[in-house]
């Protein structure tokens, strides 16, 4: 039987929170479920790969007393504040299963009114419209969901900070990719990112038929690795480094996200000397594979590469094609 376990953070410093989070994802022993809630207070997060110069007013948001936090899992960028909560399940892999995790969500929603439902590989929706955006990770021992649950988000700030894809909204329409975003709030105005956490405590009981034991944050964080990871995921490096000489050659979109790749190629001896991709795809993984394969490769054909990667194929596709 598996031992759940909850921790809530107090704390609105991201780069804390997700140290916690990494720790956990790492660390935990086998047989536990553990659900994890925070807030960070005016945070662009950014996906694992992407460019944050691409993805945020960065300045602006840093001169306003903001942060920028790059986590460990793929997708898009996103904005966080003290008007919506985030979670994390960090399960055993044996216990891992994200249908379950999110029903969660849904169960805990119930107690407002709200029926939730998921959509596509990777979103929460109510009446239509998306609250939820799911990211995820695989670890040694532990697996990793997280997402934010939008309710009363400053949308302004929101709009101020993030830089939206033009290709995107050429997609989508500008209004179609506003009208698909919602505050819960909207919905049922008696919630908050407060008196959601117990809903949220109790549906996790109930899911999992079982009774949680309670962590201490402060225990959590008077940790060396916390500690050690958290000076880490903050240091410029870490945001910006790789990112600073970027420069765009190739830049498409695709059904699984989109990807600009910056190109050094040794003209005398036709190869590729360097390659780095950005993207908001859901697999960080597959992108370091694909940045991996591409090092060092001939410029007149491609490598030698899994077809049936959708990812990959497209990737290589556009360098080559």
């Amino acid at each position: 039987m598996s031992r759940l376990r909850v921790i809530i953070s107090p704390q609105y410093d991201p780069f804390l929170n997700r140290a916690v989070e990494q720790y956990l994802t790492e660390c935990q022993e086998e047989g536990v479920v553990t659900m994890y809630l925070w807030k960070n207070e005016r945070t662009v997060v950014i996906g694992y790969n992407q460019n944050p110069y691409s993805e945020c007013n960065v300045k602006l948001l840093l001169d306003e007393g903001g942060h920028l936090m790059r986590r460990g899992t793929g997708g898009g960028a996103v904005y966080h504040d003290l008007g919506n909560i985030n979670f994390s399940f960090i399960a055993d892999k044996a216990l891992y299963d994200v249908r379950k995790q999110l029903s969660v969500i849904q169960d805990a929603l119930l107690a407002y009114g709200l029926k939730a439902e998921i959509s596509g590989r990777n979103d929460l929706t109510c009446e239509g419209r998306k609250f939820s955006g799911n990211a995820f990770a695989k670890g040694k021992n532990n697996n990793l969901h997280h997402g934010t649950i939008l309710i009363k988000t400053d949308g302004a700030m929101m709009q101020r900070y993030l830089i939206v894809d033009k290709a995107k909204l050429m997609k989508n329409g500008v209004k179609s990719v506003a009208s698909r975003v919602v505050n819960l709030s909207e919905l049922a105005p008696e919630l908050t990112s407060e008196n959601i956490k117990q809903p949220l405590i109790d549906a996790f009981e109930k899911v999992y038929a079982g009774k949680v034991e309670m962590l201490d944050f402060d225990t959590s964080i008077n940790n060396k690795e916390v500690q050690t990871i958290r000076k880490e995921i903050s240091s410029h490096g870490f945001l910006f480094g790789r990112w600073e000489e970027f420069k765009t050659t190739k830049k498409a979109r695709f059904a699984w996200g989109g990807v600009e790749i910056a190109l050094q190629v040794d003209e005398a001896n036709a190869i590729i000397k360097d390659v780095q991709i950005a993207t908001d795809c859901l697999e960080p993984e597959t992108i370091q594979q694909t940045e991996q394969l591409l090092k060092g490769a001939s410029t007149k054909a491609a490598p030698m590469f899994d077809a049936g990667n959708e990812i990959l194929h497209d990737i290589i596709g556009l360098i080559y094609g």
